[in-house]
């Protein structure tokens, strides 16, 4: 089981369970997060969601050999996961326990409280691979810590602690790798107490002005994403991931 689900004292729980492969996302995976979000959506008895990972390790992306066969009819499926995560109304508290890398990263700019462990690395090395930001990153990186300091995020992918992340806007607070998880569940159980209507319907108002321009951004972010896969730098990324070695782009 890679994707562990679990709903107890209004908290659904959504915990990424793959730690031999560093807790990389297959398209299966993303289908089950995807599905689990919109059932606790659907879920009187769910106040919040919790999205978590495994200790040291929140999720190290896609799973590269899974994510270059696949071959979806319709929409990617982590583009189902996108938007099952833009469109849960309930609050989503990430606990991010170590490493988050790829859309480990750029997820968490979708979920509404974000605590990070003292051991947590963050990364956005999409140029790297010859790709672009995904996950309407390239618009929200900017907004949240402006155009400099979000180029060497999502231009170099410059690795970040946690406490950067807080800096950044990204979390919400960094807290000892131990502590992380029950601390995001204790936020999550206050929601018990608190009146669901005006708790979804504040959220809604407070992501209106966004969820539009996000939505057509991950479009084009997509797209882009797509054709770049075909590219000879793509191409060259990914192979000198699975030998092994250092990539060489001298002669692009």
């Amino acid at each position: 089981m890679t994707i562990k689900t679990a709903t107890l004292n209004g908290v659904a729980t959504i915990e990424i369970a793959r730690p031999e492969k560093k807790n990389a996302i297959t398209g299966a995976m993303y289908l089950q997060m995807a599905a689990a979000l919109d059932a606790a959506k659907a879920d009187g008895a769910a106040r919040a969601v919790l999205l978590t990972g495994q200790p040291g390790i929140f999720t190290s992306g896609n799973d590269i050999e899974d994510f270059m066969q696949q071959r979806p009819a319709g929409e990617p499926p982590s583009i189902v996961f996108m938007r099952a995560l833009m469109g849960c109304d309930k609050p989503v508290i990430a606990a991010v326990t170590g490493a988050a890398i790829g859309i480990g990263t750029t997820m968490l700019l979708h979920c509404d409280f974000v605590y990070v462990s003292d051991e947590a690395r963050l990364a956005m090395p999409f140029v790297s691979l010859g790709l672009v930001p995904e996950f309407a990153s390239s618009l929200i990186v900017p907004q949240l810590m402006g155009n400099a300091r979000a180029a060497e995020k999502l231009l170099l992918g410059d690795p970040f602690t946690g406490a950067d992340a807080v800096e950044c806007g990204i979390a919400n607070a960094v807290l000892p790798a131990g502590e992380v998880v029950n601390h995001a569940r204790r936020i999550a159980e206050r929601f018990n107490a608190l009146p669901p209507g005006a708790v979804r319907e504040s959220k809604t108002l407070m992501r209106r002005a966004r969820a539009q321009l996000a939505l057509e951004t991950i479009k084009i972010e997509s797209e882009i994403f797509g054709a770049r896969l075909r590219t000879p730098e793509a191409q060259e990324a990914f192979s000198a991931f699975f030998q092994k070695r250092k990539p060489d782009f001298s002669k692009f």
